[in-house]
């Protein structure tokens, strides 16, 4: 009569015996201590987290990693006597910075160059970069400007300038997205960049001295 009184237990057609009891509550028991306890390792999880990001946003640190400048001035010195022609070393009011100089081998196509890499003034700096060439050809030149299309001239301190104004224009046109080209003597030259015209043009105009005081390509 005892077991009447007890509720039968579906799974098994039968109220549950004293020792089933038992057991159903003990597995009930590690259940609960084990969601617990993943519970827990979650939470634990999450605040780790939180802290890891509490502490990056507090550590200040740079918004870019940057350069030491470059006196290109001194580097176009000590490179002079690799290159037959004079240097262009642009000179350039003060907030103009350098971030590369180097003279850059012939490779495939054979033609040997300077490059300086400037940084305009302000928070936001732009990059405008100077490319002189010696004994340039039409694919050199082709693959320095890639799709750019002449768009006129501009005189720039006595130098006659060919325009490639790749802004609003569909492509990737990478640094180019403004470049000036000229050419005396056995120099080809151009200069391009991301920033905007005038400083570009202002880049231009300061190596007009250099420019024109080039040889002719016969050495004379």
């Amino acid at each position: 009569m005892a077991n009447a009184s007890k509720p039968i237990v579906a799974e098994l057609g039968r109220p549950e015996t004293p020792e089933e009891t038992a057991a159903r509550q003990a597995e009930q028991s590690r259940l609960y201590r084990q969601r617990k306890t993943l519970n827990n390792l979650v939470l634990s999880l999450l605040v780790t987290v939180g802290l890891v990001v509490v502490i990056v946003l507090a550590v200040p640190r740079p918004a870019t990693v940057e350069r030491d400048p470059v006196d290109y001035a001194q580097v176009a010195q000590s490179v002079q006597s690799s290159m037959p022609v004079p240097l262009a070393v642009p000179t350039l009011p003060e907030g103009w910075t350098s971030n590369a100089a180097e003279l850059r081998g012939g490779g495939a196509d054979g033609v040997a160059s300077w490059y300086v890499g400037l940084l305009t003034p302000g928070d936001s700096p732009q990059y405008v970069g100077l490319t002189q060439a010696l004994d340039s050809n039409p694919t050199w030149l082709a693959q320095q400007l890639g799709d750019s299309v002449a768009a006129g001239t501009v005189d720039l301190g006595g130098v006659t300038w060919t325009v490639f104004d790749n802004r609003g224009r569909s492509g990737d046109f990478g640094n180019n997205q403004y470049a000036l080209e000229a050419e005396s003597g056995r120099s080809t030259y151009i200069v391009a960049g991301t920033a905007t015209p005038e400083e570009v043009q202002q880049v231009a105009s300061s190596i007009a001295s250099d420019v024109l005081a080039q040889p002719d390509a016969s050495g004379d």
